[in-house]
């Protein structure tokens, strides 16, 4: 079984990344802090938002799907998916990124 980094640590560390990179960030709801899921809203203003969210790949690697589709989507939109999937399950981490670009803060791949 492969050890995992604990949810809050990990979005510790993304907030430590992206204040490095002067990239404003805030945790918009807190999930539980062990095992929650995590949902990143990449807000690129004008220009629309994107939700991604942790998954893995067919061979266990950790990898980030954007959750509202391959083009950016109105705030609102992404909002409303949030507010979804809190609804179902509220141990989600919520963490908002005034970035256009997931790649400038997450290493793993993107699908």
């Amino acid at each position: 079984m492969e050890a995992r980094l604990k949810s809050a640590i990990w979005i510790k560390a993304l907030i430590r990344r992206c204040d490095l990179a002067a990239i404003p960030i805030a945790v918009v709801a807190r999930g539980d802090a062990d095992a929650g899921s995590i949902l990143l809203k990449f807000n690129a203003g004008a220009a629309g938002c994107a939700v991604l969210t942790q998954a893995r790949g067919q061979d266990g690697e950790l990898l980030w799907m954007r959750v509202t589709g391959p083009v950016p989507v109105a705030e609102a939109d992404a909002d409303a998916y949030i507010a979804r999937q809190r609804q179902r399950d509220p141990d989600i981490w919520v963490a908002e990124v005034e970035s256009g670009s997931a790649e400038a803060v997450i290493d793993s791949k993107i699908v």
